[in-house]
């Protein structure tokens, strides 16, 4: 198994180990195009898939979970939706929206204490929701890796576009002020200029319309 190695605050990995490995700290795959690659993750590992509306984390969470047979999967468009269906139709989803988010933290927490495998769908912009999930992950001894899709706002209104749903304009807005601010403190720690923006996750793996495509996973050794 080959792993990352870190040079100047930020991990990268040599080309001709891509085929496997297990990422550690920041791993920037951004730009790169090659043959298939899988990640390998702890057997009880929290992976939170974040972007923006549109990015293809729903996509990738689907073949991910295809993968990963024993691993469950916290999306939080199925808790609307089971919240939407016991819901009179003419009432707005924002009446009953809080409602749907306590639901979700609720499934996220059961899920978490279940133990083995999770991939969490979420938008990545809020900083309280990725500590909070570092810590009933720690809680019971697990890591969090977070994935972060990096795509663009143009292909992510483009993907909207194709799947025939969109995301409100100001929730679109608010996500993409809060990804471009976590992307540019990324970046910015990589070139070793201010502290990890991320302690709480165990790895963060940036990917691109073309390396997304490329990834597959695997828990365990």
């Amino acid at each position: 198994m080959n792993r990352p190695t870190t040079s100047g605050g930020r991990t990268t990995v040599r080309q001709e180990a891509r085929a496997a490995m297990e990422p550690r700290g920041l791993v920037d795959l951004r730009g790169e195009a090659g043959a298939p690659f899988t990640v390998h993750y702890p057997p009880d590992a929290v992976v939170v898939v974040s972007g923006l509306p549109g990015s293809g984390k729903s996509t990738l969470l689907r073949r991910w979970s295809a993968q990963a047979g024993a691993a469950a999967t916290v999306d939080p468009r199925a808790v609307h939706e089971a919240c939407e269906a016991v819901m009179p139709a003419a009432l707005p989803y924002a009446v009953y929206r809080p409602w749907a988010r306590l639901e979700h933290v609720r499934l996220l927490r059961a899920s978490v204490r279940r133990g083995g495998p999770l991939l969490v769908h979420d938008c990545g912009s809020r900083a309280w929701m990725r500590r909070w999930l570092s810590r009933a992950a720690a809680r019971q001894g697990r890591e969090l890796h977070l994935v972060l899709l990096d795509v663009g706002a143009a292909t992510a209104l483009a993907g909207q576009r194709e799947r025939g749903r969109w995301a409100p304009s100001r929730t679109f807005a608010k996500h993409r002020r809060g990804l471009d601010r976590l992307l540019a403190e990324l970046t910015r720690h990589a070139r070793g200029a201010v502290p990890n923006p991320t302690p709480e996750a165990a790895s963060v793996l940036l990917l691109d319309r073309t390396s997304r495509g490329r990834a597959a996973v695997r828990f365990g050794r």
